[in-house]
């Protein structure tokens, strides 16, 4: 079973403290939840995350998180999708819900016409060698938390203080530069929403 949360405009360093305190309290039958948001501009760095990949100092505020991965931007426009799954329960691998989960966004793109692909050495998600799709998650007592940000219809300009994901060079895109009419986040959370419930919880 798989709970859906919408959670509009929430603070990123308030949800993830959230995040962490749902995965601490839930037991062996707590149901999974997706939850799906936005955050105002807030620059996020992985675990390991270096600073010398942010480039310029900004008004935004950088927040060191438990996550995985490197450094990246997160801005009203983009959809932010939390994975709160029972990894053990589902059986599956770190690996296989991070591929999963790439697959699903791929699947999603595709049927907006955009030409996606998954890159499973540099993880996240591509259109034409650029990124529209980053990806990092937690796993804690089995569980995961944190989990994707698909660039939808946002300010890009925050990419260009930062080495997206630890990636000097690379640029990024977003769902409505690349189709042909524009797409709200929540049409693009319901097909979300759709891809991930058929992937794991069919």
């Amino acid at each position: 079973m798989l709970i859906i949360r919408d959670l509009g405009q929430v603070d990123f360093v308030d949800t993830w403290q959230k995040m962490r305190a749902f995965t601490d309290s839930r037991d062996a039958d707590t149901p999974d939840e997706l939850w799906l948001l936005q955050h105002p501009a807030v620059f996020t760095l992985g675990q390991a995350g270096k600073h010398e990949h942010i480039l310029n100092q900004t008004a935004i505020p950088i927040v060191q998180t438990d996550r995985g991965g490197q450094v990246t931007y997160h801005g009203l426009g983009q959809l932010v999708g939390y994975c709160l799954f029972d990894v053990k329960r589902l059986q599956l691998g770190v690996r296989e819900l991070v591929e999963g989960l790439e697959d699903c966004l791929v699947n999603i793109l595709l049927t907006l016409n955009i030409p996606a692909y998954a890159n499973r050495q540099a993880h996240g998600v591509y259109v034409e060698g650029k990124k529209i799709a980053s990806l990092g998650l937690r796993i804690r007592k089995g569980c995961s938390y944190h989990g994707f940000a698909l660039n939808v219809d946002m300010d890009l300009t925050p990419f260009l203080s930062i080495n997206p994901c630890g990636y000097q060079g690379l640029e990024m895109t977003q769902v409505n530069a690349l189709c042909t009419r524009p797409y709200s986040l929540s049409e693009l959370g319901h097909l979300v929403t759709e891809q991930i419930q058929k992937r794991f919880y069919p």
